[in-house]
């Protein structure tokens, strides 16, 4: 399937291992909570902002929200980080997210770049 057609569904997909990663957290852990909603917040934002992208009326305002994708699923990439260095959840169960956080980046990159012309 083309990544693009490809896209709602799996950046839906991501909201929702998200969801249940963040479900699955420590709850007295007060680290684990803060880094938690933040992680919540920016991985649910993919998807949501990729639909509002496709709604765009205008390419500045594709452009935009193409933006705003790419910066939730880095700042998504970022909390998932630190919930590693801060010993919340080790490395190799958040590493099938994270790989799918840096795959997002890159095709939204793509697609950042092509529509402003760049690539």
């Amino acid at each position: 399937m083309n990544d693009e057609l490809d896209l709602p569904v799996r950046t839906k997909q991501f909201a929702r291992r998200i969801i249940r990663l963040y479900c699955g957290l420590p709850k007295a852990n007060t680290v684990a909570h803060i880094l938690g909603n933040q992680v919540l917040r920016s991985g649910t934002s993919v998807g949501a902002n990729y639909r509002e992208a496709h709604r765009a009326r205008s390419k500045a305002e594709f452009i935009s929200k193409i933006g705003d994708v790419l910066k939730e699923a880095d700042e998504t990439l970022y909390w998932l980080e630190l919930l590693v260095e801060e010993n919340v959840l080790p490395a190799k169960r958040l590493q099938p997210l994270a790989t799918e956080a840096n795959e997002l980046v890159a095709i939204f990159t793509t697609i950042s770049k092509r529509s402003k012309g760049l690539g």
